[in-house]
């Protein structure tokens, strides 16, 4: 099997060609922007017929697309998230080889969800931020495409490679910083959120499961459990070996509230935090994941305790 993957270099997208890698029936093809490509191309500013053309040539039986951006205004979202997508699905549409799309979507495509509620693949999405409105347009772009076509919907990734600006990313800076300095307390704001996080492996399982299947459609990928970032901060601590305290800033969500990781200031002085919960996500999601397990045979294998361990390795040893 022949598979063209796009964003490769990226954090998800890393894991993924390194499980289809360890696949002998997978051919796999990298293109993305970046010089280690194995094609160069910009999704967000190509033609569809210069990739038109390369899908003839090379007539992958599947396309996954990892591609995209997390940070930005809502332009550069929207190039890369959305007009990236509309140019792949035109593409495959004008190109007769006839493959599968898998793409990556995104929990925050469904926005906040009712506190102890399950969110499956029904949820009328409700985005509550650009990220999520631009992750949204290119589901619907695929659904409405006519091509054989999966969006997995992940929730909150974990792991190995966790991008330093991600809130799990940034409490495990914090923690460093405070063991590096010998600091004994440790004051954090943000962690009442509960997002549902799912390890970034698992999820490079779940895009191996959909490439092979013939599900459609939306999939949920997630844990199916939610966790509140205080006890993710507990559980950093104890792998971490941190003895100090831990102090939460936040109460209720609020402009002055110091985000996770925010180097710590007089309360008088508080940087202010534009978003209470910059995903869009409120202070709730979890993933009804049953649909995972009944189409594609999936399941998620590691658990958080493992995935912040991984996240902490790393944060451990950067200078």
């Amino acid at each position: 099997m022949r598979v063209l993957l796009t964003g490769a270099n990226g954090y998800l997208g890393r894991f993924v060609a390194d499980r289809l890698l360890a696949d002998p029936a997978v051919q796999l093809t990298a293109l993305g922007r970046g010089d280690d490509a194995d094609v160069r191309f910009d999704l967000a500013s190509g033609s569809p017929g210069a990739l038109t053309r390369f899908l003839d040539a090379v007539h992958p039986g599947v396309v996954i697309n990892c591609a995209g951006a997390t940070r930005g205004g809502a332009r550069e979202l929207t190039r890369h998230n959305t007009v990236a997508v509309a140019t792949v699905c035109e593409a495959l549409r004008r190109s007769g080889c006839g493959a599968r799309l898998v793409q990556i979507g995104c929990g925050a495509e469904y926005g906040p969800s009712q506190p102890g509620s399950s969110t499956a693949e029904d949820a009328v999405p409700r985005p509550g931020g650009p990220y999520g409105v631009s992750k949204l347009a290119a589901t619907e772009l695929v659904l409405g495409s006519g091509l054989d076509a999966v969006v997995l919907r992940v929730f909150s990734p974990a792991g190995p490679g966790t991008p330093a600006g991600s809130p799990l990313g940034r409490l495990a800076e914090a923690m460093r910083r405070a063991m590096q300095s010998g600091d004994g307390e440790l004051k954090l704001g943000g962690l009442g959120a509960q997002r549902d996080f799912v390890d970034v492996r698992d999820v490079a399982r779940a895009v191996h499961a959909a490439s092979l299947s013939a599900a459609q459609g939306v999939i949920n990928i997630g844990s199916g459990r939610a966790i509140r970032l205080r006890d993710a901060a507990a559980v950093l601590a104890r792998v971490a070996g941190y003895g100090g305290a831990l102090h939460e800033l936040d109460g209720p969500p609020g402009p002055l509230r110091a985000a996770i990781g925010h180097p710590r200031t007089d309360p008088d002085h508080a940087a202010p935090v534009a978003y209470p919960y910059p995903d869009g996500c409120g202070s709730w999601q979890q993933a009804d994941v049953r649909t995972a397990r009944d189409r594609l045979g999936w399941r998620p294998r590691i658990n958080l305790e493992e995935s912040l361990a991984d996240i902490w390795m790393e944060a451990a040893c950067r200078i």
